[in-house]
């Protein structure tokens, strides 16, 4: 009997002793990616983007995307897009950068979406999408929407971790069929839209409003 306490108190103590170490080794990366989220929100402010919607509404979720309501509150559709892109940056983080440890690719990740909404949000990338995609009185993005679109990514990382591979891919691949038949966009048909815009495409995505 004493010998099964030793036992378990051993692993008991060694178990927490675990979990701390694994705490500290995770508290450098999770505070740099509050850092990150921080100065991309206030660099998006000083870039001239609202905290919110103009229009002194607070939503949650706004579901028009033809709206003015689009891309100025918390969530919309294209939050799916951005799940989608924690799941994609997961994917890509794993091949390239295995030995890194999983919290400091979960910032790195973080990182680059949170660089990816102060890119999107200046006035080159606004002025392209006005130019050559559906989005004709895009305007940027409120701050608000940037860290929903944030905390998406967020959550694209760590499903992509708990799927795998095949079914991140199958999930991927429902997830662009769906906002194809819902919105008439998607991830890839927003990137194919802002490096080789096609017109057929524009006047079908028009065709849905």
């Amino acid at each position: 009997m004493s010998k099964l306490i030793d036992v378990l108190k051993n692993n008991w103590y060694g178990g927490r002793r675990w979990l701390n170490n694994r705490s500290r080794q995770d508290v450098w990366p999770s505070l740099a990616t509050i850092a990150v989220v921080m100065v991309a929100a206030f660099q998006l402010h000083h870039q001239g983007r609202l905290w919110w919607c103009a229009c002194g509404e607070y939503f949650l979720w706004a579901g028009d995307t033809w709206s003015r309501h689009n891309s100025q509150h918390l969530f919309d559709p294209y939050s799916l897009t951005h799940i989608l892109h924690g799941m994609a940056y997961y994917g890509i983080l794993a091949l390239i950068a295995s030995r890194l440890p999983r919290a400091w690719r979960f910032w790195l990740a973080i990182t680059i979406e949170s660089l990816w909404e102060v890119i999107e949000n200046s006035s080159y990338v606004i002025d392209r999408y006005r130019a050559v995609t559906i989005s004709l009185d895009y305007m940027g993005n409120s701050v608000a929407n940037s860290i929903g679109d944030i905390i998406c990514c967020v959550l694209g990382f760590f499903l992509a971790y708990q799927l795998g591979f095949r079914k991140s891919l199958v999930f991927f691949i429902i997830a662009e069929l769906i906002l194809n038949f819902w919105i008439r966009d998607s991830l890839i048909l927003n990137i194919i839209m802002l490096i080789y815009p096609i017109e057929a495409i524009k006047m079908w995505q028009i065709g849905g409003h």
